[in-house]
C-alpha cells in the first residue's frame, strides 16, 4: 500500500524510519528511506518499508511517498497512519482528501486529531501553502480557522434508489440517458442530487459534520425540479420516479420539522414572495440548522 504525506517540520531520515518502524511495527533495519542526499546504490531493496522523502517550500518542510508490502500486516488506512505519525515524530501531517478538488487534503495535528485542511501547490516550484484548516493548529497560528465548503459538495454518498433509477434509465431509455439535458438525464441527475442531501441528513450530516446553507438551496430546488420534470416523462419513468421519491420523501420530512417560523425561508430565500412556487420541502427545517 502507497500513503503520500506532507509534514510541516522538517524530519531526518532517521527519525523517519524510527517512526515508520514504530507504527507499522516492524523492526527499523527493515525500513529503507532515502532523501535527495542518498546514494541509490546503498539502498536497502529487501526492505520491508520504503520511503522517498524531499525537501519541499512554504508551509510544509518535507514530502514523503511510502510503500508498505503486502508482507506488512495490518496495513492501516492512511488516515491512522497519518494520525500515528504525527504523534510519534511531534510534526503535523498532511495528506490527500478522497475528493475531487485538488487543495482537498486531510491535516494530522501531533495530538492524533484530524480535520479537514485546504493546501495549494506551486506549479513552478515544489512549494506549499496551507490556506485553510477546520480546527486551530497550534504550530499554523498564520493560517485561517474556518470552514471548507467545497469539499461538503463532492463527497461520495451512497444513493442506491438513484443508481437503480439511472441502470434502469440507462438499459430502457439509452438515447434519453446519454443526453445532457434531456427530461430523463435530467429527472436522473436531480433524483442523486436529493437523495444525497437526504442520506446526509440521516447519517446526522456525517462525514462532514455540518452542510453549507448555498448548496442546501440547491438541493431543495432539485426537489422542485424534479417535480416540474416528472410531468415530461414517459409512464415508466414516471411511475419509478415517484416510487423513488416516495421513501426519500418520507424520510426528508421525518429527519425535519414544521418550520413555522419561516426560519429556512429568510435564510435561504431573502426576496419577499419567492418562494411562491416551492414545494412542501421548503416548509420544513432541520433542527438545528446544519451550519
Amino acid at each position: 500500500m502507497t500513503y503520500n504525506f506532507l509534514t510541516v517540520e522538517p524530519l531526518s531520515v532517521d527519525v523517519v524510519a524510527a517512526v515508520l518502524a514504530q507504527c507499522l511495527n516492524v523492526r527499523v533495519q527493515e525500513i529503507d528511506v532515502a532523501d535527495e542526499d542518498t546514494d541509490q546504490e546503498l539502498r536497502n531493496w529487501d526492505a520491508l518499508v520504503f520511503c522517498d522523502k524531499v525537501t519541499v517550500l512554504g508551509d510544509v518542510s518535507a514530502s514523503l511517498d511510502i510503500y508498505v508490502q503486502e508482507s506488512v500486516q495490518p496495513q492501516p488506512s492512511e488516515r491512522d497512519l497519518a494520525s500515528a505519525f504525527a504523534r510519534g515524530a511531534d510534526t503535523v501531517v498532511l495528506f490527500p482528501a478522497e475528493e475531487a478538488p485538488p487543495s482537498a487534503y486531510w491535516l494530522a495535528r501531533e495530538d492524533g486529531l484530524v480535520t479537514r485542511a485546504r493546501l495549494y501547490g506551486s506549479d513552478d516550484e515544489p512549494r506549499y501553502t496551507i490556506d485553510r484548516v477546520e480546527d486551530p493548529v497550534g504550530r499554523l497560528p498564520h493560517v485561517t480557522v474556518a470552514r471548507i465548503p467545497e469539499v461538503v459538495r463532492e463527497l461520495k454518498i451512497a444513493t442506491p434508489l438513484a443508481d437503480a433509477f439511472a441502470a434502469y434509465l440507462r438499459r430502457m431509455h439509452p438515447d434519453e440517458a446519454g443526453t445532457l439535458g434531456s427530461p430523463a438525464w435530467t429527472a436522473s441527475d436531480r433524483l442523486g442530487a436529493w437523495e444525497k442531501l437526504v442520506r446526509q441528513m440521516e447519517a446526522a450530516w456525517a462525514p462532514s459534520d455540518w452542510y453549507p446553507p448555498d448548496l442546501y438551496g440547491e438541493r431543495l430546488e432539485v426537489r422542485d425540479e424534479l417535480e416540474q420534470v416528472r410531468t415530461r416523462l414517459p409512464q415508466d419513468l414516471t411511475v419509478l420516479l415517484r416510487n423513488s421519491l416516495a421513501p426519500l420523501d418520507a424520510l426528508f420530512a421525518e429527519l425535519t420539522v414544521d418550520d413555522t417560523g419561516g426560519l429556512l425561508r429568510k435564510e435561504l430565500l431573502p426576496v419577499e414572495g419567492a418562494a411562491s412556487s416551492h414545494g412542501w420541502w421548503w416548509d420544513r427545517r432541520p433542527e438545528p440548522l446544519p451550519w
